[in-house]
């Protein structure tokens, strides 16, 4: 019995298809590696390639909101020049008469009456000079306060700095204000620092 199946297996293997079946396994066995190492490698490739796109993604998205506030930036430019342009031409007096127009038409127009008028002019800055003023003023109470009023509310820039009750007298009263405006600096050269004025009838050549 073992003599005739060894001379089955001899007849099996001398047989051209044993080992095309031998042949066609092992090269089965190969693709089969081969395909499950590509899969392998194309997973971990495409894996790779998704992270580095999501990485640029970010990278992107960052840029972009870092760029955002530069957008339309000469547009910005632009418009800030413009309203600088039209905040000197609306709100900064050409020259000191003007600052004194300006004061005397809201000294008649609130009912008071300015008794007192230095100006002092500081370094330039900023292309402004400021021209700070000292004012005495005496009045009833209600008008000095729409005086003070008409001021803050004027188209030529004022800022208040200081102001004190220096005195009383029957119904009026005696009011110190110290205030501030601005000039360009060529206007401010080119006018003059005015003189001080000590009533509203007169004024003394006395720079400050």
């Amino acid at each position: 019995m073992n003599v005739k199946n060894s001379d089955v297996w001899r007849e099996r293997l001398a047989s051209p298809l044993t080992w095309h079946y031998v042949g066609f396994s092992i090269l089965l066995v190969a693709v089969i590696a081969l395909a499950t190492r590509f899969a392998l490698d194309w997973a971990a490739t495409s894996a790779s390639t998704t992270d580095a796109l999501a990485e640029k993604q970010i990278q992107l998205k960052s840029l972009e909101l870092q760029t955002a506030p530069l957008r339309g930036l000469d547009k910005k430019i632009d418009q800030t020049r413009t309203d600088i342009k039209d905040f000197y031409a609306k709100r900064i007096p050409p020259s000191y008469s003007e600052i004194a127009t300006q004061i005397g038409a809201l000294e008649v127009k609130s009912g008071v009456r300015l008794t007192r008028l230095q100006y002092a002019q500081k370094p330039p800055e900023n292309n402004l000079s400021e021209i700070t003023l000292d004012a005495g003023i005496t009045g009833e109470y209600p008008k000095i306060m729409h005086f003070i009023n008409s001021l803050e509310r004027s188209k030529t820039l004022f800022v208040i700095r200081g102001m004190g009750l220096t005195g009383q007298q029957g119904g009026a009263v005696n009011l110190r204000l110290q205030l501030s405006t601005w000039l360009r600096p060529a206007d401010a050269a080119a006018s003059g620092l005015p003189p001080q004025q000590e009533n509203p009838q007169a004024q003394e050549a006395q720079p400050q």
